[in-house]
């Protein structure tokens, strides 16, 4: 691990820009599971604390960003009510890297290629501190959900099923 601490990604560097408040924590990657539930449970974290970060299309909104506690779904007639759009779906996984510069397992809501419309679902407000991918597989940031959503100018909604 001692690489991985000394490594800053693009999140960390704007986080620090902003003067935010946040924490790193590191965990051992399986790449035979990416799931946030893994990270949660490598971290030591309860699962309604780390959030996922999903890259939406929306029928007229065009791309947009879901951020959401790894154990819950999204529902997709809530995230699109909130983005006053008829329809939106999960963009192809080969989109990824493209659209926003990170890859599965390591997408941040903060630093993307563009600034999409994000989302953050409102069991945010449960937690003092949220984690979130810090950009790269294998690290999360730790900080406050206002400063998230103030970060990325997320709406905070509910968004999932």
């Amino acid at each position: 691990m001692a690489k991985k601490d000394k490594e800053i990604t693009n999140a960390m560097r704007l986080l620090k820009a902003a003067g935010v408040e946040f924490e790193t924590r590191y965990y051992e990657v399986d790449e035979s599971d990416l799931s946030g539930v893994h990270a949660a449970q490598a971290l030591g974290l309860p699962p309604e604390q780390v959030f996922k970060t999903l890259v939406l299309r929306g029928e007229k909104q065009g791309i947009l960003v879901c951020v959401l506690p790894v154990e819950l779904e999204v529902d997709l007639k809530k995230l699109a009510r909130a983005a006053g759009d008829k329809k939106v779906e999960m963009i192809h996984m080969k989109e990824l890297l493209p659209l926003t510069g990170y890859i599965r397992g390591g997408c941040s809501p903060i630093g993307m290629k563009k600034k999409y419309p994000t989302y953050l679902d409102e069991t945010c407000r449960l937690c003092e501190k949220i984690a979130v991918s810090a950009g790269m597989r294998g690290a999360q940031i730790l900080l406050r959900p206002e400063d998230l959503a103030r970060c990325t100018q997320a709406t905070i909604a509910d968004v999932t099923a």
